[in-house]
């Protein structure tokens, strides 16, 4: 069963069985006019077997009439007429769907082989099989879609774990009002337990929230006041404030909801082969059927037409390739979705595709295998300079800066002094800040800066083993501040899981070269390169993909965009909360933990590796039932098996990644 050559995967909710899921959907909760979604879910469940079961008990008794407790009166028209009624409930909706098809163009169509097989099955009087391969088909189309649907039911509950109701404050009383109705500005009362509705801004001093809806790790985060919040955190501890910034629609849930859900778009090289595989296969597969039925003419002695016709519908209901245009596309949603249960987004099946196959690991190191939160550890300022004087000019300037050290100097030195004023700020891409502080140059940076604009210094800073922050004011040297950031936890453990993997890695950064092999000697980085500017990291990560092949690179997604575009597969580290970082990767990691890298290889590899065993599986059981039904050896009930029970199965064996832990 599948998608019906054409149609992709998701198309088949169009039809009328994936009105099944819109019940599935919202298990368990209630609707507006407090009817129980469960019991619309059974009633919908049973409404589309109805027909199935109805054909099923119509033909039950059929074959006991012929086989178990004969009857004089079963037999000629009457006997037709018994297996007719079976049929019709199951096959008329087939035959409409080949009919239709037919005059869109979709000549070939699986439709149009379960059309002519059980037609034929009936013109050479063998009426159960053709009642019964139309049956099973049908059931099995009804199972398929489904699957598929829950499989997106499944991506959905896991994800949009949002309430439908929230509570406002209005002056000084409360008032319960569906979430999607808040507007910006609002503000929202969360106590202990509750889910967070919409993304927002903290006003209560501290809150501790879990946010495993988003990042899949449970582990609490605290929040202070003026920090952003999103929907789908839960409120841990007291109640507390929280003020709407964002539409319900345009909440960071809602935006990784629809990458996932819309993640299918862009297809896999196998899905794509399969696709265009089926638009060749089906119409050679009815021509071929014709041979089978009319060229033993020419060459059989004691040819009977029915018994060669026989073996052709046999062939036509085993060729039917719909167990692997579902099972594939299936499969690749399940791996999206085992991925999203972990806090890892992919952006397409074909990414999938593209990271099982990543010979090498590109990573940044600053926010990718260090926290990135940078310590200020000592302050060496020159002695004709005023220590206080610089740090509150070295703190206004780096406080229009977003990097990682802007705050570690904000930590060490406090709050911006509103006296010092800057002017003619500038960044200097991959060397530091300028400004004009009281008529002076003010300069923070590296000590590429400092060489920038010719300023000389006296010490060797390849000699100390921490990033350095180089100051020059009025064109002196003013002096330098240490800075160190420390490794993740499961940084080694990472490092490790990609060397049993067998991919090679190599660490590039911006900062200097001896820091930077410092940490990759410390985690067993074979290979690491430092004073990287961006144009840098490019023509290194070209160098390794010339040589070493497939190349995964791991950074922010938004500084390393220009190495995120010619690597392989773009990996963004701490996609929480980050737009860009959402639009600028491949793959999103939703918190800040590496070890998310070699489970997304992994992901990847299991997605191929069921893809695979699909593929092998139905082709290989097609083709021996293929060759026994050409020869006369297979019935058309092992026919129905190896069309319906192979697609089923291939179906369960995709949808089985969702179950697994990586």
């Amino acid at each position: 069963m599948g998608s019906k050559n054409q149609k992709s995967h998701l198309e088949i909710e169009d039809r009328d069985c994936c009105a099944v899921d819109e019940q599935v959907n919202h298990e368990g909760h209630s609707t507006d006019d407090g009817h129980d979604h469960s019991i619309a879910k059974d009633e919908s469940m049973l409404r589309f077997f109805a027909p199935a079961i109805f054909s099923f008990v119509v033909m039950i008794f059929g074959l006991g009439f012929d086989y178990i407790f004969p009857q004089d009166w079963f037999q000629g028209w009457v006997r037709l007429g018994w297996y007719l009624v079976a049929y019709l409930p199951v096959g008329l909706p087939v035959l409409k769907e080949a009919w239709g098809s037919i005059l869109k163009g979709d000549i070939f169509s699986e439709f149009l082989l379960m059309g002519i097989a059980t037609v034929g099955a009936f013109a050479i009087g063998e009426y159960p099989e053709g009642v019964a391969v139309m049956l099973f088909y049908s059931v099995g189309e009804v199972f398929q879609a489904m699957a598929v649907t829950r499989a997106k039911t499944n991506i959905k509950t896991l994800l949009d774990q949002r309430p439908d109701e929230v509570t406002i404050l209005e002056g000084n009383t409360t008032k319960t009002i569906k979430a999607a109705s808040a507007k910006i500005g609002d503000i929202i009362q969360l106590k202990a337990g509750e889910k967070l509705g919409l993304d927002g801004e903290l006003l209560s001093e501290k809150a501790s929230f879990n946010t495993s809806a988003l990042t899949g790790e449970s582990k609490p985060d605290s929040k202070e006041k003026g920090a952003e919040v999103l929907a789908g955190m839960v409120n841990l501890n007291t109640v507390s404030l929280v003020k709407v910034t964002a539409a319900y629609t345009d909440s960071k849930l809602s935006r990784i909801l629809e990458l996932v859900q819309n993640a299918t778009a862009q297809k896999a090289p196998t899905e794509l082969f399969i696709r265009k595989f089926a638009k060749i296969y089906t119409p050679i597969v009815v021509f071929l059927a014709t041979g089978i039925c009319f060229l033993p003419f020419l060459f059989v002695e004691d040819y009977v037409f029915s018994d060669w016709l026989y073996r052709a519908l046999i062939f036509l209901v085993i060729s039917c390739p719909c167990g692997l245009v579902i099972s594939i596309p299936l499969g690749y949603f399940g791996g999206i979705g085992a991925a999203s249960k972990n806090g890892i987004l992919f952006k397409g099946s074909n990414f999938l595709d593209s990271i099982a196959q990543i010979s090498q690991v590109v990573m940044d190191k600053t926010g990718t295998m260090t926290e990135g939160v940078f310590n200020v550890q000592e302050v060496h300022l020159q002695p004709d300079f005023e220590n206080s004087k610089i740090l509150d000019f070295i703190n206004a300037l780096e406080s229009k800066s977003t990097h990682p050290i802007s705050t570690a100097i904000k930590d060490h030195v406090g709050e911006v002094d509103p006296s010092v004023v800057l002017e003619n700020v500038e960044e200097i891409a991959g060397h530091g800040l300028k400004a004009q502080v009281e008529g002076k140059q003010l300069l923070v940076g590296n000590f590429k800066l400092m060489d920038k604009f010719s300023i000389p210094y006296s010490i060797d800073p390849s000699s100390i083993v921490y990033t350095l922050v180089a100051i020059g004011y009025d064109g002196k040297f003013a002096g330098y501040l240490t800075i160190a950031d420390s490794i993740k936890a499961d940084a080694q453990h990472t490092i490790d899981q990609l060397k049993a993997m067998g991919v090679g890695i190599t660490m590039l950064s911006g900062d200097k070269s001896n820091v930077v092999k410092f940490v990759a000697d410390k985690l067993g980085i074979p290979n690491s390169f430092g004073g990287l500017l961006p144009e840098d990291k490019v023509e290194k990560v070209k160098e390794i993909k010339a040589q070493k092949g497939t190349v995964a690179f791991v950074g922010d997604g938004v500084n390393d965009a220009p190495v995120v575009a010619i690597s392989d597969v773009g990996i963004a580290m701490g996609g929480l909360g980050s737009d860009a970082t959402i639009e600028t990767a491949d793959v999103v990691i939703q918190d800040d933990r590496p070890s998310k890298i070699p489970m997304a290889i992994s992901i990847g590899k299991k997605t191929k590796q069921i893809v695979w065993q699909n593929i092998g599986f139905a082709f290989g059981v097609k083709v021996i039932v293929l060759v026994l039904g050409a020869v006369g050896m297979a019935t058309m009930w092992a026919a129905v098996f190896a069309d319906v029970g192979v697609a089923l199965l291939a179906i369960l064996n995709a949808i089985r990644i969702q179950k697994m832990k990586f």
